[in-house]
């Protein structure tokens, strides 16, 4: 054995900092466990080296190296109930060196009746403890009879001490990318669920105005150019970039959203971009952004009309070259993100008004789709239904339908909310109906509001109307009055009496509020609507349900 112990040291060091290189590698524990081993014979030569995993009362072989590791030590296991010894060494944590008689008693040697070694052999075992965790034991054999000795035996020690750590944290992890995998793969499941339902409805629509929407789709997704999607509120904007995503040679990789709407202004930078530790306050970790998230694949910026100005900019940059700043970072980060924008909001409008820039509306809009809203296309109602029941009916496992007398009664209404709004009233009737069939007795629409009236025009008996300003409140009363005096405003129960105005008052504000006596007397059937637009440019007319005549010598009378 090689008794310079400054070599070994060195090579211990090197090995050590690998160890901790190859914990970080993702699945490589395997890689570690073997490497780890041939890098361990630098320092306590053996025949064979096995790491035993501890499995409640059992050590199982995890890996084994050297010129005795055959298939009978590969698929080896012990009991510790039949090993005091090795127990002992697992609870003290505490390196064992057998010598001849612990080889007598037979409880010592892990491969006892399973290699032929000559009693006297070179072992020891060193149990493997990260923390509070035991992970299971080293163990060295040689076939030559001699002890290791002290020094080497606390070499080993120190390095089955790193060694444990490198294979926790490789096996933490390992667990952690299986637990990212399948996240993904149920995320990835998810979304092309959702796609699949978009995708249906958009290449099944009875519209033709959709069906040719769902060609132009299909061809820009197969590139790598930005889409614009434009559509009112509810239309299903997210549904159509998910199948562009879905039919596009990157719906393997990540498909994200970010509504720009939702975001507080302070935060949009960060959330878009990342930031660094300390970047600002609250900071306390880094933290990647969306465009980060969505490398190699898609990132939907809904409602992209909303972002604010000044990172316009900023936007502009990274769909141009691909990278992008973090907040608090000097260093830039290349991504790959095909980027598809969709809102609500006139974008033209708003390059007019100087609320989005021009630049960055033209590199975004480079492909629109306009999506139209749903009262432009129900002869679709029948797919949409089916679609969004059945997406309900997967969070849920509660299985409906819409019955055809419900159909048409969906049909009725015009649909402000689009398929928002369709989802909506769905999934209320769903809840409200006893069994799968929804009929119109479930399918619960909102109320149609009331046709608006003629500006200026009396509500009808009876009702009340909207109150609006107090000059609107003002002029309906000195209508009513008028009405019910029948335009007469001087003298004993006249309109200025009843108001508690003097006549002249009252005549100042009925026309700095438009009030006529004239159409008042027209609709008592006092005059002609002729006669009446014909005398409305010269109010006041003092009419009071005698002629004309006599009704002017009678307000001249008061008016003396």
């Amino acid at each position: 054995m090689n008794t310079d112990t400054s070599l070994p040291t060195l090579d211990l060091t090197r090995d050590l900092r690998e160890l901790v290189r190859l914990a970080g590698v993702d699945d490589g524990l395997d890689d570690l466990l073997r490497r780890g081993l041939d890098w361990l014979g630098r320092v306590a030569p053996y025949d064979l080296a096995t790491v035993f995993v501890q499995e409640g009362d059992a050590l199982v072989v995890r890996a084994a190296r050297g010129t005795l590791a055959g298939p009978r030590v590969r698929g080896h296991s012990l009991s510790l109930d039949a090993f005091p010894t090795i127990r002992e060494a697992l609870e003290t944590r505490r390196a064992r060196v057998f010598v001849e008689a612990d080889h007598a008693r037979g409880d010592g040697d892990p491969f006892d009746g399973v290699l032929d070694l000559p009693p006297g052999h070179a072992c020891m075992v060193v149990p493997l403890c990260a923390g509070e965790r035991c992970l299971g034991l080293l163990s060295l054999d040689r076939s030559r009879c001699e002890v290791y000795p002290q020094a080497v035996v606390e070499l080993v020690e120190v390095y089955a001490q790193v060694f444990a750590l490198a294979i926790d944290a490789a096996e933490q992890r390992a667990a952690l990318a299986r637990l990212h995998r399948a996240d993904r793969e149920r995320t990835r499941l998810a979304d092309e669920a959702l796609a699949e339902g978009a995708a249906g409805v958009l290449e099944t629509s009875r519209a033709e105005v959709v069906q040719e929407l769902a060609r132009r789709a299909r061809l820009v997704a197969e590139t790598g150019t930005a889409v614009l999607i434009l559509g009112e509120t509810g239309t299903g904007k997210e549904r159509l970039a998910r199948a562009i995503h879905a039919w596009s040679p990157r719906a393997e990789q990540p498909f994200v959203a970010v509504n720009c709407a939702a975001i507080p202004p302070g935060l949009v930078e960060s959330e878009l971009f990342g930031h660094v530790k300390g970047a600002f306050t609250g900071a306390a970790s880094a933290r990647a952004g969306r465009f980060q998230l969505a490398n190699g694949g898609t990132l939907l910026l809904d409602e992209v009309g909303e972002l604010p100005l000044e990172l316009q900019a900023k936007l502009l940059r990274v769909l141009q070259e691909g990278r992008l700043e973090p907040v608090g970072s000097d260093r830039e980060v290349k991504v790959d993100v095909r980027v598809v924008a969709a809102t609500h909001v006139d974008l033209e409008r708003a390059v007019k008004d100087g609320r989005f820039r021009a630049d960055l509306y033209y590199r975004l809009g480079v492909f629109p789709l306009r999506l139209p809203p749903l009262r432009e296309r129900l002869s679709d109602l029948p797919l949409l239904c089916a679609a969004l029941l059945e997406e309900r009916a997967r969070g849920t496992g509660r299985r409906a339908f819409v019955t055809d007398e419900g159909l048409r009664h969906l049909g009725t209404y015009d649909w402000p909310g689009n398929i928002r709004e369709l989802s909506n009233v769905l999934e209320r009737a769903a809840i409200l109906s006893p069994g799968p069939a929804l009929g119109p007795s479930v399918l619960d629409l909102p109320r149609r509001p009331p046709p608006a009236r003629p500006p200026g025009a009396p509500p009808p008996a009876g009702e009340a109307g909207p109150l609006g300003t107090i000059g609107d409140v003002e002029r309906r009363h000195i209508r009513r009055v008028l009405d019910h005096t029948r335009g007469r405003i001087y003298g004993r129960g006249g309109a200025a009496e009843v108001l508690g105005l003097k006549p002249t008052t009252l005549q100042s504000r009925m026309k700095k509020l438009g009030v006529a006596r004239v159409a008042a007397l027209a609709a008592q059937g006092f005059l002609t609507p002729g006669i009446g637009e014909a005398l409305a440019p010269f109010e006041p007319v003092p009419i009071a349900g005698a002629p004309l005549s006599a009704a002017v010598d009678e307000d001249r009378a008061d008016r003396a």
